[in-house]
């Protein structure tokens, strides 16, 4: 039995993928980003781990001593390098054994995408970044954070929307959609009260900022310009991460990149269709699992006991709820 977990901002998943493809448990609790809960700290993934873990064995009737290996997403893993012994520590309480492997939870976006074969798979949520693999290295480009990184991400379209919206408000940008469907919803009386929305009712909440990418892209439907071209830019920066992780990889010139994605950003299809104009050379594909799926079939392989084809395509026929690793991205 496969304990695959992918950490998130707002929801931490658990799923038990046995070795010929079944689904044996599931399970959520709250999420597991402890940087920005810095009135609970670090204790908060200990926390998370330890009602999950106990959750997904009851759900399939097993012990932690039962689980063969186990693959924890951590989001933030590897950005605090003090905090590494913590959490690479915290699975060890929870479980009773060392039988599994932590890593940052972008790799269980890779895995779930492309079924933990080699390739890049880029993930856009509240953040931006790629992992991908190639021979068994691996390499991260990305997720630099939102204040000078975080390319292509929901948050980085939000924040280029709220610039749109102030430019169009004082007559720098010509007004367009965008400024209407900002004023509807956040019920605004003028449109100076977008600095207290922002500033202090949401205390500029990486969140809540990220949130308005849906009127974003609501605006370019409308026929925005300035909002079509912020989600135009936004696919052409996330390619920009693939071809930096290709060539970190090593990929020969002419060499097979399969590439996929996952993430909340790729639901507009502006980004994606400029994402797709930018990968030409490389072989696209959907995305094959779910990222909690992915962290099991990870620490399936990590354990020498990849799961065999067969098991993948029934593991693909089994439904799994949409999971923590679909937006946080760093």
């Amino acid at each position: 039995m496969f304990l695959g977990v992918d950490g998130g901002g707002t929801k931490t998943a658990f799923c038990l993928v046995d070795q010929d493809g079944n689904v044996a448990g599931q399970a959520r609790t709250a999420g597991s980003y402890y940087f920005s809960q810095a009135s609970e700290g670090i204790g908060l993934v200990e926390r998370a781990l330890e009602q999950g873990v106990a959750s997904v064995c009851a759900d399939a009737g097993i012990k932690p001593s039962d689980i063969a290996y186990a693959f924890f997403g951590l989001p933030g893993y590897g950005e605090a390098p003090g905090d590494i012994p913590i959490l690479d520590a915290a699975p060890r309480a929870v479980l009773g054994h060392d039988r599994y492997a932590c890593d940052n939870d972008t790799v269980c976006g890779w895995a779930g995408s492309l079924g933990a074969a080699d390739g890049i798979n880029v993930l856009s949520g509240t953040g931006s970044m790629t992992y991908g693999e190639r021979a068994g290295r691996g390499v991260r480009v990305g997720g630099w954070g939102e204040l000078f990184g975080d390319e292509g991400s929901a948050y980085w379209i939000a924040v280029r929307g709220l610039n749109a919206f102030s430019r169009m408000s004082d007559g720098r940008l010509p007004e367009g959609p965008l400024a209407e469907v900002f004023r509807r919803h956040l019920a605004l009386a003028s449109d100076l009260n977008v600095i207290d929305v922002v500033f202090n009712q949401w205390r500029g909440s990486r969140g809540d900022i990220a949130a308005l990418t849906p009127r974003v892209v609501e605006a370019a439907d409308l026929g925005d310009e300035c909002a079509a071209a912020i989600l135009s830019e936004a696919g052409r920066e996330l390619a920009l991460l693939v071809h930096a992780t290709r060539d970190q990889l090593g990929f020969e010139p002419g060499e097979r990149v399969p590439v996929s994605y996952s993430g909340g950003t790729f639901k507009s299809g502006a980004v994606l269709s400029a994402f797709t104009r930018d990968m030409a050379g490389y072989e696209l594909r959907d995305p094959l699992y779910e990222p909690v799926v992915g962290a099991a079939l990870y620490a399936a392989k990590l354990a020498g006991t990849p799961l065999d084809q067969a098991a993948l395509d029934r593991l693909r026929s089994t439904p799994v709820p949409t999971t923590a690793g679909e937006g946080e991205g760093s």
